[in-house]
């Protein structure tokens, strides 16, 4: 067998068992991400919705989006409905951030060496955000209208612990998917229990490559 295959495979398997193991002894849902080849999908945004009662109420973590190295870090940031992210500027150009998109459109005019005005995103959808001085900088903002939500690691994984047993749809969320693609899955999660484990296959959008980078 190729060396490369076998790495591949070895990936898969450990891939694989991180989910198994990762699903004993709570109430929540362990996911796995791929794309169609099989190729794990880091910055997937997993989301979970009750299909019967109302979730809890908790708290609005706030976020936060800086620019560095001409970049916005992260690339992909999840939050509900109603949280503030918070723009600073640690580049030592100035910047002009915006997003026309319609959960949130706002117009943040040239600044250096200090914060951004803080966005309250209170609309749930998906907001892709630029900026007017660096054309290749973008970033995605996922809103959803419920406390439990995740992003995939560097390994797909993404893990969501529930209040209780019951009946959810799991929906997943990558800014790079065929049509905006958002499938989801309906899972029963037994409270006190393992967890339940869901694989979502992504169909991507081929990669463009920059030339200035090569």
């Amino acid at each position: 067998m190729h060396r490369s295959v076998r790495r591949s495979v070895r990936r898969s398997v450990f891939a694989c068992g991180s989910l198994l193991s990762a699903a004993a002894g709570a109430t929540g849902i362990a996911v796995q991400v791929q794309d169609a080849s099989g190729k794990v999908l880091p910055d997937t945004v997993i989301y979970v919705e009750s299909e019967g009662a109302t979730p809890a109420a908790k708290s609005l973590p706030g976020a936060q989006i800086e620019q560095k190295g001409l970049k916005f870090m992260p690339l992909v940031t999840v939050v509900q409905v109603g949280a503030t992210i918070n723009f600073p500027n640690n580049d030592k150009v100035r910047h002009h951030i915006y997003s026309f998109s319609p959960a949130h459109k706002f117009d943040q005019k040239l600044y250096s060496g200090q914060a951004a005005s803080p966005q309250v995103f209170d609309k749930a959808g998906t907001v892709v955000l630029g900026c007017n001085i660096h054309d290749k900088m973008i970033a995605y903002v996922k809103i959803v209208d419920t406390p439990y939500f995740a992003k995939t690691d560097g390994s797909g994984a993404a893990r969501i612990e529930l209040p209780a047993g019951g009946k959810y749809v799991v929906k997943a969320w990558h800014y790079n998917t065929v049509g905006g693609a958002t499938p989801e899955q309906t899972l029963t999660v037994k409270a006190g229990n393992d967890l339940a484990t869901a694989i979502f296959k992504l169909p991507m959008k081929p990669v463009v490559v920059d030339d200035a980078a090569l």
